[in-house]
């Protein structure tokens, strides 16, 4: 019997309450300059041929019953049903923009009763291109390993064809054990529990020295922040049914001129300037807290092995609080504040694994999604604002049979509590921003595009980088 990990059935029962629970990643492509009219009808039929057997993990499916004495088990399909898990969507120019229409696929729930994955190309963009929407539920695949599962299936030579779609099977390691037979089924829940109480000294060491290192890191470094630290806004509060989406690229050499002239790393350089974005937005509408903004920032603890892996899936990764400094008018001291607390976060995570940073952290997760639950309305202190994660993508620039990728977005998660997600992810010479929000949490999500610019130009000036 294949359980399902203690974070993974926690998320399980977290959808049930709240909102769907699903990554996803939008890449937006053109055709060869030799594709004929009917090119974007031939790359939609092979995606439903599947000539090819599909990727273990996205053939499975959760499943919990009095067979599986209530746990959350993995069943697995012989044949999955290609034409319901890869569709077509055609903009019109009644039907709103891209961005729109991701916003209303990504408010539609995985069925469970299938395996939990679901794309859609998408037609009719500007200039002939077109769209590929992905979408995963996260106790398939972490977002890492989600990206990295799609840029799989691309090529950097232009001239390659036949290319197999990205749910194909590209592990060509030993089958896994999916027995299923009684005894199997019996001892399972033994070799889980056992497994757990074997490692769980090293681990509840590890909770206690992290949670006395966090204190100290907060009141003393002033890099952290404790459990109900964060001042509440409206990305604290209940969502709404619909989803709003944007997305953005910027150069990436202008991000890494601020790295180099700070002395900073380039996701520090980012996520400056999406604190700069969110403060900047709760100016304009008179909601800026005089307390900094607090932001979960997941570290990877993917090993060497994890990346080259093609079967790597599940979650890998910690968590830390970052302050982003939304209190600060100086663009330049807010970096050097986020530089400092990441590069904090970043040692402590390396020193006391995943496990023990999530459950280090579990209080401030808590403090977020909890009270929105409730009946009553809570508008107190909260665990964090928002999450912001950064995915590496790939290099150098993709192709897809001939047809060039000319950016890559991720689409992350949001539910009551967490109202705001912005992903962003490096591809080539550039980085890509997607934010997304409960619709009715961000109506004017929009606006987060020129502000962001704005933000960079800002921390340009602040460290004396030119603009270009």
């Amino acid at each position: 019997m294949d359980l399902l990990s203690p974070l993974d059935t926690a998320m399980m029962a977290a959808e049930l309450l709240a909102s769907p629970m699903h990554v996803g990643v939008v890449l937006i492509l053109s055709p060869p300059p030799d594709a004929g009219p009917g090119y974007v009808d031939d790359v939609y039929a092979s995606a439903l041929v599947g000539v090819q057997p599909i990727d273990r993990r996205l053939r499975r499916y959760p499943h919990r019953g009095v067979d599986t004495g209530g746990m959350w088990v993995w069943r697995e399909l012989e044949s999955v049903d290609l034409e319901h898990h890869c569709q077509r969507r055609t903009l019109s120019v009644d039907a709103g923009g891209l961005w729109e229409l991701i916003g209303e696929l990504d408010a539609e729930r995985l069925d469970r009763s299938r395996p939990m994955w679901m794309s859609y190309l998408i037609d009719g963009l500007e200039d002939g291109r077109f769209a590929f929407y992905v979408k995963v539920h996260h106790t398939v695949i972490d977002g890492v390993a989600g990206l990295r599962m799609i840029t799989d299936a691309l090529s950097a030579d232009p001239a390659e064809h036949a290319m197999p779609p990205f749910y194909a099977d590209r592990w060509t390691g030993p089958p896994p054990d999916t027995s299923s037979g009684l005894v199997s089924r019996l001892t399972a829940p033994l070799r889980w529990v056992g497994g757990t109480v074997g490692s769980g000294v090293g681990l509840v060491e590890a909770v206690v020295t992290g949670m006395l290192a966090t204190v100290v890191d907060s009141l003393v470094a002033h890099v952290t922040k404790l459990p109900f630290d964060a001042p509440y806004t409206r990305f604290n509060g209940r969502l709404g049914a619909g989803r709003a989406v944007c997305a953005g690229s910027w150069p990436r050499h202008r991000i890494q001129a601020i790295q180099q002239l700070a002395g900073v790393s380039a996701n520090d350089v980012i996520t400056a300037m999406l604190a700069g974005v969110v403060r900047q937005w709760l100016r304009e509408h008179e909601e800026l807290p005089d307390r900094s903004l607090v932001a979960v920032c997941p570290i990877t603890v993917r090993s060497h092995a994890g990346r080259s892996s093609k079967q790597s899936s599940g979650n890998m990764f910690g968590l830390w609080l970052c302050p982003l400094g939304t209190d600060l008018d100086d663009p330049g001291a807010r970096l050097g504040l986020i530089h400092r607390s990441m590069a904090a976060g970043k040692r402590w995570v390396a020193k006391r694994g995943s496990a023990a940073s999530l459950l280090t952290n579990a209080g401030s997760v808590a403090a977020t999604v909890i009270p929105p639950l409730l009946p009553v309305t809570w508008q107190g202190r909260t665990g964090y604002n928002l999450p912001i994660s950064h995915v590496p993508g790939p290099r150098t620039e993709m192709y897809f049979n001939g047809a060039h990728v000319e950016e890559i977005y991720p689409v992350s998660t949001v539910y009551d509590g967490q109202g705001l997600n912005v992903t962003t992810c490096s591809y080539a010479d550039r980085v890509g921003f997607g934010f997304v929000a409960g619709a009715d949490v961000v109506p004017d999500i929009e606006r987060f595009i020129p502000l962001t610019e704005a933000c960079l130009a800002e921390l340009e000036v602040a460290v004396g980088a030119c603009p270009g």
